[in-house]
């Protein structure tokens, strides 16, 4: 450290982390999908005031509603944090998001099943960022690209037509 740095990170610091993070992941498909889930989870276990009336919308379907509200804010945090598996995420977000309007109060008043699905469709169309021209690409010395499939067996391969015809 120099004399001039003070050694604290400043708030510029932290932000540029949290966009390099962020960009490395499906991040809005998350933050949707953990959107999606609280509406769902919340409701069935929610007492609202209209005035002096209490509205108590607790029913049978409030475990199924627990449920499925804790796999979306689970599946949200999957897409976070496992990015890997994000297809399966996104695609289960969808289809938990359906299953949510007949159990759970029309899908959390259908503004979990919105934020829901438009989080299962973000997740499933996410595709991560390729390498720019300038960025120093890692790669083994003797390793072949994943692409070529050329070995000591098909050296003499014509270009990939065999001599049979």
């Amino acid at each position: 450290m120099s004399a001039e740095t003070t050694g604290s990170r400043d708030f510029r610091y932290w932000r540029l982390r949290f966009r390099a993070w962020r960009g490395g992941r499906p991040f809005w498909a998350g933050l949707f999908t953990i959107a999606g889930g609280v509406p769902i989870m919340y409701f069935p276990y929610a007492n609202m005031h209209l005035g002096n009336v209490t509205l108590a919308m607790s029913t049978t379907a409030g475990a199924g509603s627990l449920i499925i509200g804790v796999l979306l804010v689970t599946l949200g945090l999957t897409m976070w944090f496992h990015s890997v598996v994000r297809t399966f995420a996104g695609i289960a977000a969808i289809l938990l998001a359906l299953i949510s309007i007949p159990i759970a109060n029309i899908g959390g008043f259908v503004v979990g099943f919105l934020l829901s699905l438009f989080g299962g469709a973000l997740a499933c169309a996410w595709v991560p960022a390729k390498p720019r021209r300038g960025d120093k690409v890692e790669q083994v010395e003797n390793t072949p690209d994943p692409g070529t499939a050329a070995t000591e067996t098909t050296v003499d391969a014509n270009g990939g037509r065999n001599s049979a015809g």
